[in-house]
């Protein structure tokens, strides 16, 4: 069993608004499969004409899960508005033009100009640069991985543990209000109680 957990940075606009939760139960995952047995679990986005149950999020993110057979290569579009990374957590594999990664040294080339990068095993986070798709090349054991894109804020952050702002004023408030018990607003509902 996995369990994987995405948070989304808000836009400054949205800061401070009230959590949100949206449960998907299994089932409610559509599951695409590809010809040559490449399959994705489509928890958020749109890939192969079929769309995630998961919506709403600002950043507007791609969260895909794929697996992707012993020996085979494949390619999954990634629009080039959105920034992308792929986290491994089965088998192994090589990723093109794969930029900047964290724990597996690649290298940002194409396949037909140069070898491809170093391979990316279990437990292994690849980042990209822009580009219209992503590559994968399985390993022996075929690979299984998180494919997750989302569209860029363009805004400064300001980062601290659990809580991400836009300026380290903004921060210094969101822990202050936090250790007076005043951080979460929750919006006061109209009306009478039934009951």
């Amino acid at each position: 069993m996995h369990g994987f957990q995405l948070w989304a940075n808000l836009p400054a606009a949205l800061k401070m608004t009230a959590p949100r939760y949206q449960e998907v139960k299994a089932a409610e995952i559509p599951v695409v499969t590809d010809d040559d047995g490449t399959s994705a679990r489509i928890v958020c986005g749109e890939l192969w004409g079929k769309r995630g149950p998961v919506e709403g999020v600002a950043a507007d993110p791609s969260y895909l899960d794929v697996s992707v057979p012993a020996g085979k290569r494949k390619k999954l579009p990634v629009p080039t508005d959105r920034h992308a990374f792929a986290y491994v957590f089965a088998g192994d594999g090589k990723f093109c033009n794969a930029s900047g990664p964290l724990s597996v040294p690649t290298e940002p080339a194409g396949w037909s100009d140069t070898a491809p990068p170093t391979k990316a095993e279990n437990r292994s986070l690849v980042l990209f640069d822009k580009g219209s798709e992503v590559t994968v090349q399985a390993g022996e054991q075929g690979i299984r991985f998180l494919l997750v894109s989302g569209k860029p804020l363009e805004e400064p952050v300001a980062w601290y543990g659990p809580i991400v702002m836009n300026t380290q004023e903004e921060l210094r408030l969101a822990f202050d209000e936090l250790s007076k018990g005043t951080f979460l607003k929750t919006k006061k509902r109209k009306g009478k109680a039934k009951g």
